[in-house]
């Protein structure tokens, strides 16, 4: 009916289906010929102080992508932390340290031929700017960017209105992990109302006051020559507006 090319499944509440059906749900993908993703249970916070706490953090990550496998699918998006008392350069060195920790994990499972992204995040408290994220990527070649560009725009105040803006976080993802890895990177765009402390909720493509607009960044990607994977996270609208995506991004000629 949209003319889609990909689907993300959420996970976001927790796991609630069995491996029965995620295998069904995968072959149903599969001949319909769309490529499906998965976004970890919002539960995560690698940040968190609580040792006990953050196995529970590795293992949503993990089960996720074992759930993924039977799914068909190759991408997770993962939020990383939230900052909570610690002082902002501590939150980010334990979510590197912990980022590290579950590097392990994944190569013990034998989970290493997925795509994991961590996403950038739309609220001042939560630990997610583009450098953050792109530093944790570093961590390993398994990790590619999931960049939010609502998130970002939310948390930056409005940040993103030409094609330079975006080209601007395009150019320091690439020089930082090169262009091989960041070719083909996760993005989920949506308009977001936004306060001082960043995002407040997700709107549509009907809003006409908070933005951003995905124009300029269709011309970014194309001027990058770059292949993300492109989800809609618009409120209650994501078919519709991501089908308005793929028509302006196809009418865009570099």
């Amino acid at each position: 009916m949209y003319g889609l090319d990909c689907f993300e499944y959420s996970f976001g509440r927790g796991i609630m289906l069995s491996e029965s059906k995620a295998a069904e749900i995968g072959e149903s993908f599969a001949a319909a010929g769309m490529e499906i993703s998965v976004h970890a249970p919002y539960f995560i916070n690698f940040a968190n102080p609580d040792d006990e706490a953050a196995q529970k953090s590795y293992n949503y990550v993990l089960n996720s992508a074992r759930f993924l496998k039977l799914l068909g699918g190759k991408r997770l998006v993962f939020h990383p932390s939230t900052q909570g008392k610690m002082t902002r350069e501590k939150a980010v060195e334990l979510t590197q340290e912990r980022i590290k920790r579950l590097t392990d994990y994944i190569y013990l499972n034998n989970l290493e031929d997925i795509v994991y992204s961590p996403e950038t995040m739309g609220k001042i408290a939560q630990i997610g700017t583009v450098e953050e994220i792109v530093g944790f990527c570093k961590t390993d070649k398994i990790y590619v960017p999931c960049m939010d560009f609502g998130h970002i725009n939310a948390r930056e105040q409005g940040s993103l209105k030409t094609t330079e803006d975006y080209a601007q976080r395009l150019d320091y993802m690439i020089s930082e992990l090169g262009y091989d890895r960041a070719r083909g990177f996760h993005i989920h765009f949506s308009k977001i109302m936004y306060g001082g402390r960043g995002e407040i909720k997700h709107l549509t493509f009907d809003d006409m006051t908070y933005g951003p607009e995905f124009a300029p960044l269709a011309v970014a990607l194309k001027r990058f020559k770059l292949e993300p994977y492109i989800v809609s996270e618009s409120d209650g609208t994501q078919a519709e507006d991501a089908r308005s995506m793929k028509e302006i991004y196809n009418s865009v000629d570099i």
